[in-house]
């Protein structure tokens, strides 16, 4: 069995083991599954823009022709040269093709396949990881040390140091998909361009502030009964590049807000006494929304929502390429049912 881990990952992708071509990413994180596939990719090929060393194959369509996998990875490049195969798993299965290939000898040609949550049972990760000429890589949300070392590299780059207040905060805030967290450091790079050491101003004008004001009017809307608020207001975020991990988060956030608030107000505390006292703390913008939805929900069904979230979150990690589907249906839902009465 091929399944590197660890130490092991990093060894394999600073120098890729030439006996082992055929190379599977798959895991939660898209992220770091392109962000992978990307580095391995480049240093396969000598131009990774031309079509003729880098193809690139549907998951879905090679399901239908297996052989069409094997058939390109022995092509030789009509003007030499080194060539690799791009494939974007989907739902079906062309495993078959892997196996073929585990047995016949590739030269100068790379395969990455790139997928999204496998079980250890799933064909195409039970075919990489017997072969002996592939591996598979698992990649995951990463952990705290992680990402301390990915803020410390993109910082460095612009010889910026960062306060530790300042710290704290970001990595409460990045994490879930390798991309959008290296995305946000390099604005908040050139946000601090000129200075030395980045600051707790820094991060909350242009990290923190940039991703509450996409995901509020998502939240809101959706506890206030707005569905197409909620479509009109995601699909804006989608193309911002929010990771839909980050919309459920703050979801859940807020329904754990509103179903602490909703306990006092049942216990006789009156909703404007509560929301001008700031218990629980919320921006003065979102005040209404919050009373709406505490008009909206008792507190048995903020529980209920407070449970269809975490499934939600659950779900949108282990299919990675279908977290924004998960995540604008469970909001949808929450909208739509909004002012149900019972």
């Amino acid at each position: 069995m091929v399944a590197l881990r660890g130490k092991e990952i990093d060894a394999f992708l600073a120098r890729p083991d030439p006996a082992r071509p055929i190379i599977l990413l798959y895991g939660p994180d898209a992220g770091l599954v392109r962000e992978r596939a990307d580095a391995l990719l480049a240093s396969a090929v000598d131009d990774p823009n031309d079509p003729f060393s880098l193809v690139r194959l549907d998951g879905d369509e090679l399901s239908a022709e297996p052989s069409r996998l094997v058939d390109e990875a022995m092509t030789i490049p009509m003007f030499g040269g080194r060539r690799a195969i791009r494939v974007r798993a989907g739902s079906r299965n062309f495993a078959s093709g892997v196996d073929t290939l585990a047995d016949s000898p590739l030269k100068d040609c790379r395969i990455v396949i790139e997928a999204g949550e496998l079980r250890p049972e799933s064909p195409l990760r039970k075919a990489c990881e017997r072969a002996r000429t592939a591996v598979a890589i698992a990649c995951y949300a990463d952990d705290a040390g992680a990402l301390a070392r990915l803020i410390n590299s993109e910082l460095r780059v612009s010889n910026l140091s960062i306060a530790a207040d300042a710290r704290a905060v970001l990595m409460s805030l990045l994490g879930g998909d390798r991309q959008a967290s290296r995305n946000e450091l390099k604005k908040l790079a050139l946000y601090s361009h000129g200075g030395r050491e980045v600051t707790l101003d820094d991060v909350m004008a242009v990290v923190a502030d940039a991703s509450e004001l996409k995901m509020d009017p998502i939240v809101d809307g959706a506890f206030a009964g707005k569905p197409d608020l909620v479509e009109t207001e995601f699909a804006k975020a989608m193309v911002a590049g929010t990771y839909p991990g980050m919309i459920i988060s703050a979801a859940q956030r807020h329904a754990a807000w509103l179903h602490k608030t909703s306990l006092a107000v049942a216990e006789g505390t009156p909703v404007s006494t509560l929301l001008d006292s700031g218990f629980p703390r919320l921006h003065f913008s979102r005040k209404p929304s919050a009373e709406v939805a505490l008009r909206n929900f008792s507190p048995a069904r903020l529980a209920g929502i407070i449970e269809q979230l975490a499934t939600a979150a659950l779900e949108s990690r282990k299919q990675s390429t279908l977290a924004a589907v998960i995540t604008q249906r469970a909001l949808m839902s929450i909208a739509v049912n909004a002012k149900r009465r019972g």
